[in-house]
């Protein structure tokens, strides 16, 4: 019996000890799985929200499955769909297994979701319900995460987006500015060779198509390959440890560079404007050597009315121009409105360069019944001391003064006012037996007959003039000096003149005119000065339905205005004959172009 209860007492304990074991065992495979979940859930864990909340710690009474979807709900907006799936039935299945087999539970740990990079808000993930912008991408849509990620600018975008032209050319500019910022930082690492000669390639590839392209029109085909290219290799410059300080440095000198290459630009770019103004355009260079060489070849039918040309019963009107084409349209266009063109004379005023070239063309184009002379005023033979060493043409100013005086700079007003020039000084010489002529701009078109103008009284007035009354005399006494004149008197503006030759002659204008341009030659706007001065008191104010100006810079003309005017002059910056004239304008001078010459067709004048 001793035996026997010895025996049974020597089992019990071992049976006691083999279950403490088991259960010891069991506890570390439990705390074994618990303590890196606790880790991954616990308040240290990377994985948060797309709020500002931070995951809650598991609660070791509570149920881990529930937990865990309490989890994948709060990282939905951040994970996509198919690996929060997986995610979750996994961590399901894990924990199930645990629950049910402690004892053959393989040492297996919960896999960690693959890193999830947040794609860039484009067009295309954006769309608007109800009113409102939501953003659509391959993570779940959670309404206000676009406000919570990037605030109000997702929304702000959407409603104010505009059109972009060019954006290919833009986005590779924006593309070539980044990759620029980053590779100075990359070739210093030695473990980024390759990156960094990736990088130095398709920088210099995109350089290249830009040297060649400022438009999409003007892109190669491949370029969406570039593009894509440069973009990758970007993504991975970024994805590098780097010193931000040495970014932020690249970038400011960057932008340093790029702003004084905008300020070169917008220097450059004012040059070309004035230079595109004051060059003659190589459409009309061309027309001009093309009638000159014609002149030679074919000048037997040239012939002189020199009885008309001097006749002081018939109607003279004088142009001072080196443009074939612009002299052109003057003439037409007054010949097409006037009533009776029998007495009509018309004396174009041109230069040696021209004057060959002006001949042809207006002995191989009749207007109606009017008469063309074309005279060289640099030619001492003809006119002796009535002569310049070059052609002036009429001078134009570009005078800007304040709406008001406390009105900012940006809202000055401002003015071309045109006067006469030097050549003007000679016309009693060179048409000495004229006693009244219209001068006309070659900037000028006529809508209307001007016969009138020849029964005009001007009550002992030398010029007939329009006058600006928004430039006073007080407004220019910067130019006026010490030199007296009326405060309040108006300007007056070249374009359609008047001019009484015999009261000229009387009051000897030239002379007065030649006095005052030696005594202020040295002040700027003499030319200005010399003439407001010259003609104080001697203007008579043409009615303003005759002239309606600004049509060279001026966009804001009233369309009823231009066709009721008699004369349409542009003034400014802008001619018509110029590709910098303004479009809307540019009709009323070139309907009365010759569009079937043959001269202007082959020099491309048409266009």
């Amino acid at each position: 019996m001793k035996g026997g209860s010895g025996g049974g007492g020597g089992v019990a304990p071992a049976k006691r000890r083999w279950r403490g074991l088991a259960i010891a065992v069991l506890f570390l495979v439990i705390l074994s799985m618990l303590v890196p979940l606790g880790f991954l859930l616990g308040p240290h864990s990377g994985f948060h929200s797309a709020g500002h909340m931070p995951l809650q710690r598991p609660s070791p009474s509570g149920d881990r499955s529930s937990h865990i979807d309490n989890l994948v709900r709060k990282l939905g907006p951040t994970l996509p769909k198919d690996v929060l799936k997986g995610f979750v039935n996994e961590a399901k299945n894990e924990t199930g297994s645990i629950n049910a087999t402690p004892k053959t539970q393989q040492k297996k740990g919960i896999p960690i979701p693959p890193q999830v990079v947040m794609q860039p808000f484009t067009s295309k993930n954006i769309s608007r319900i109800n009113g409102k912008a939501k953003m659509k991408s391959d993570v779940d849509e959670s309404e206000g995460f676009c406000d919570l990620k990037y605030g109000s600018y997702c929304i702000w975008r959407e409603e104010n987006r505009e059109e972009m032209h060019d954006s290919m050319v833009k986005k590779l500019k924006d593309q070539l500015f980044v990759a620029r910022a980053y590779f100075p930082s990359i070739v210093k690492i030695p473990a980024q060779s390759k990156l960094s000669g990736e990088l130095k390639q398709n920088i210099q590839e995109v350089e290249c198509v830009l040297s060649e392209s400022t438009t999409d029109a003007d892109l190669p085909p491949e370029i969406q390959k570039k593009s894509r290219r440069m973009e990758a290799v970007i993504a991975r410059a970024k994805s590098v440890s780097l010193d931000c300080n040495n970014i932020d440095k690249k970038l400011r000198q960057i932008f340093d560079l790029t702003e004084d290459e905008a300020n070169f630009h917008m220097k450059q770019s004012a040059f070309l404007y004035q230079l595109a103004v004051q060059t003659m355009p190589k459409s009309l260079h061309c027309l001009s050597m093309r009638l000159t060489v014609e002149y030679f070849r074919d000048h037997l039918f040239d012939k002189e009315l020199s009885e008309k040309y001097s006749d002081p019963t018939l109607q003279h009107y004088v142009i001072f121009s080196n443009n074939v084409i612009a002299s052109s349209v003057v003439i037409n266009s007054t010949v097409v409105h006037a009533i009776d063109t029998v007495n009509q004379v018309f004396h174009v005023l041109t230069d040696w360069q021209n004057y060959y070239a002006m001949k042809h063309w207006f002995l191989r184009n009749t207007f109606r019944d009017a008469v063309v002379q074309v005279l060289n005023i640099e030619d001492p033979d003809s006119y002796g001391k009535a002569t310049l060493s070059h052609l002036t043409l009429p001078v134009e100013f570009r005078v800007s003064f304040p709406s008001n005086d406390s009105a900012p700079a940006i809202n000055n007003r401002t003015q071309y006012v045109s006067i006469f020039s030097h050549s003007h000084y000679l016309l009693p010489e060179i048409f000495k037996n004229l006693e009244k002529v219209v001068v006309l701009d070659d900037d000028v078109v006529v809508q209307q007959d001007l016969s009138a103008l020849w029964s005009l009284n001007m009550g002992g007035k030398v010029t007939g003039a329009i006058e600006i009354c928004s430039v006073k005399m007080d407004q220019l006494r910067s130019y006026l000096g010490d030199h007296s004149f009326q405060k309040h008197s108006c300007s007056w503006m070249s374009g359609l003149n008047v001019i009484d030759l015999a009261r000229w002659r009387d009051l000897d204008i030239s002379e007065t005119y030649w006095k005052l341009v030696k005594e202020v030659s040295m002040k700027e706007g003499s030319a200005l000065l010399a003439t407001l001065l010259t003609f104080q008191d001697q203007i008579y104010a043409l009615d303003r339905v005759w002239v309606l100006s600004g049509l060279g810079h001026d966009y804001g003309l009233d369309i009823e205005g231009i066709k009721k005017a008699a004369v349409l002059h542009y003034n400014g910056n802008k001619k018509p004959w110029l590709d910098l004239g303004i479009p809307k304008y540019k009709e009323y001078w070139k309907k009365f172009l010759n569009h079937e010459d043959q001269y202007l067709s082959e020099c491309n004048v048409n266009r």
